[in-house]
């Protein structure tokens, strides 16, 4: 499993706008309908990385935490489903019916939306404040599926609660380390 980055964009860029099928319900679903006056976490992730089948169960519990509290999450998937079966989005609703998700799930079936927020790795972390200005992109926490770290979600969980107590993310923020995006073609 060859490890890509996330893109660091820049600190402030705005939440770009999307309207995205939840497999799970048939709907097409927005940001301003999702989102959050507190803070919003988009996060891109798929069925079939290793990576986000390491962390699944953290990102349950980071859901259950910081929903209840106001913040909105969001995870889409935009891997190529032609190449990569396991992230159609008959399965996404499955793996999202199996696992719990509490947060809306979508299907980025163009890859526009992934390519509009610079997303390049699955899990790929995007959190926003209230305004839906970038505080924060970089790792759940320093869990990889073969370090033996415990999956805490501790940078994340630490920048939301710095939103939601009205002060910035730390400046210091590391990459999230994942499989690549499938991009089509």
């Amino acid at each position: 499993m060859a490890a890509t980055e996330s893109n660091m964009i820049p600190l402030g860029t705005k939440a770009p706008d999307f309207a995205l099928l939840e497999p799970s319900t048939g709907k097409v679903r927005g940001l301003y309908e999702l989102k959050s006056s507190k803070a919003t976490l988009v996060m891109f992730i798929c069925n079939h990385c290793p990576f986000v089948k390491h962390i699944n169960e953290g990102l349950v519990a980071l859901a259950n935490d910081y929903m209840e509290k106001g913040v909105s999450i969001i995870a889409i998937s935009s891997n190529d489903a032609e190449a990569y079966p396991d992230d159609s989005p008959e399965k996404m609703a499955e793996v999202a019916d199996l696992l719990k998700y509490p947060f809306p799930y979508l299907y980025d079936q163009t890859q526009q939306v992934a390519k509009a927020y610079d997303a390049s790795c699955t899990p790929d972390f995007f959190l926003f404040d209230g305004e839906l200005s970038l505080v924060y992109r970089g790792q759940l926490d320093s869990s990889r599926p073969s370090n033996g770290i415990p999956v805490t979600g501790e940078d994340i969980r630490a920048a939301i609660e710095a939103v939601l107590n009205g002060n910035k993310p730390t400046a210091k923020q590391i990459p999230s380390i994942g499989c690549s995006i499938k991009w089509k073609g």
